[in-house]
C-alpha cells in the first residue's frame, strides 16, 4: 500500500518542523514539502501532487479561507486545518471546515509542543480516504419541520470528521421546541464554544456548550466542551448534563461511548443518531440505547465525509436504519412523536 503523501503550509518555519516531524513518525505518512504561504503552495501542489494538506489559518499574502475556498473550487483535495487555540482561531477553524476542510487540529503551545500532534497523523490518514466535498457539493439544508412529540423525550447525537457540516444539517431540522438533546462532537478544547455558539445563531433552538449540573429543557441543545472531560446525562426524573473527568473512551474525551451510555441507563424514552466520523466510538453506546428500547439512526456512506463511525454501528447491529444526511433530523422527529405516542 502506498503511502499518504502530505504537503505541510505554515507561515511558521518552526511549526512546519514540528508538524513535518509529528507526520513522519508514521511509516504510512510521507511529507513531500512545505511551504510557508499559499503562493508557494499552490506551485508545491502543482509539483508535487500531494494527497493531503496540512493548512494554517492565517498566513501572508492570502489567508487560509481564501486559499480553500479557492482550492475547494479549482482543484478539490483533502485539507487538514491546523489552528491555533484561541477563540480567532476556532471560528477560522470553523469556516474552513464548513467550506470543506476535512478536519483540524489545535497547534499545541509551551515547553512540549512537539508532542502536542498525537491525533495528526490519524486525521491525515482519514482524510486521504475521505469523501471530499467541492464548493457546490454541499449537503442539502434540512426543512425544519414543526415537532408534537410530549414531555419526556431524549435525543442523543455523536459526530467526528465531518461532523460540523453534518451537525448544521441534522439541527436546521429542529423547530424551537425540538426535544432536550444532547451532542458529543470530537473537537479541540476551546473549539466548541465558538462551535456552540455557530449553531446557536443559525438553528432555532437554544444551543449551548454543556456545563455541569445544566438541566436538559425542551427546546434546548447541549455540546460536550471539547478536553478532558466526557459528557453524560444523569438524573432520574429530571436529568441534568454531567461533566466528569475520567480516562478517554475508545480513544476519545470526550466519547460518544460514554454519552450513548449514559442516555441508555436513563431509562427514558430516547432518539439515538450516529453520524459521519473515523473509527468507531458510539457504536458500542448506540446498541446500548438501541437495547434499552430507543430508536437509533445512522448516516448513511454516500453522504458521510468518512464513513467510519456509522459503518461501526451499523455492523454491530446498533443502526435501526441508515439514511442520507439530509433526512436524519425529520427521522428523529419522527421517532421520537411515534416515542412519545407508545409511552
Amino acid at each position: 500500500m502506498s503511502r499518504v503523501r502530505v504537503l505541510v503550509v505554515d507561515d511558521s518555519a518552526t511549526m512546519r518542523g514540528l508538524i513535518s516531524a509529528s507526520l513522519r513518525r508514521d511509516p504510512e505518512i510521507e511529507v513531500v514539502g512545505s511551504a510557508g504561504d499559499p503562493l508557494e503552495a499552490r506551485a508545491a501542489i502543482k509539483a508535487l501532487d500531494p494527497d493531503v494538506i496540512t493548512l494554517d489559518v492565517e498566513m501572508p499574502n492570502m489567508n487560509g479561507i481564501d486559499f480553500l475556498e479557492r482550492l475547494m473550487r479549482l482543484r478539490p483535495m483533502p485539507v487538514v486545518m491546523v489552528s491555533t487555540l484561541t477563540q480567532r482561531g476556532a471560528e477560522i477553524t470553523l469556516e474552513a471546515l464548513e467550506i470543506g476542510a476535512v478536519d483540524c487540529v489545535g497547534k499545541p503551545v509551551g515547553a512540549h509542543a512537539g508532542d502536542g500532534f498525537d491525533r495528526l497523523a490519524e486525521k491525515v490518514k482519514a482524510a486521504a480516504r475521505a469523501r471530499v466535498r467541492t464548493t457546490g457539493d454541499r449537503q442539502p439544508t434540512a426543512t425544519r419541520r414543526d415537532f408534537r412529540g410530549g414531555e419526556g423525550m431524549l435525543v442523543a447525537l455523536g459526530a467526528s470528521t465531518g461532523g460540523v457540516e453534518a451537525l448544521i444539517t441534522v439541527l436546521s431540522a429542529f423547530p424551537a421546541n425540538c426535544p432536550p438533546t444532547v451532542i458529543t462532537q470530537h473537537m479541540p478544547a476551546n473549539f466548541t464554544t465558538s462551535f456552540a455558539a455557530r449553531l446557536d445563531r443559525i438553528c432555532a433552538p437554544k444551543v449551548q456548550e454543556a456545563h455541569d449540573g445544566a438541566p436538559l429543557s425542551e427546546g434546548m441543545v447541549y455540546l460536550a466542551p471539547g478536553g478532558e472531560r466526557h459528557l453524560k446525562v444523569a438524573g432520574h426524573r429530571h436529568l441534568t448534563c454531567q461533566l466528569v473527568a475520567e480516562d478517554p473512551v475508545s480513544g476519545h474525551r470526550p466519547s460518544v461511548d460514554v454519552l450513548f451510555h449514559s442516555v441508555a441507563a436513563t431509562g427514558r424514552p430516547a432518539v439515538g443518531a450516529i453520524l459521519t466520523g473515523m473509527g468507531k466510538d458510539g457504536a458500542d453506546g448506540l446498541l446500548a440505547m438501541r437495547q434499552a428500547g430507543a430508536r437509533t439512526f445512522g448516516q448513511d456512506e454516500a453522504s458521510c465525509v468518512v464513513y467510519g463511525m456509522p459503518r461501526a454501528a451499523y455492523g454491530l447491529g446498533a443502526v435501526e436504519r441508515e439514511a442520507p444526511l439530509d433526512a436524519i433530523g425529520g427521522l428523529i422527529l419522527d421517532a421520537c412523536e411515534s416515542l412519545s405516542r407508545v409511552n
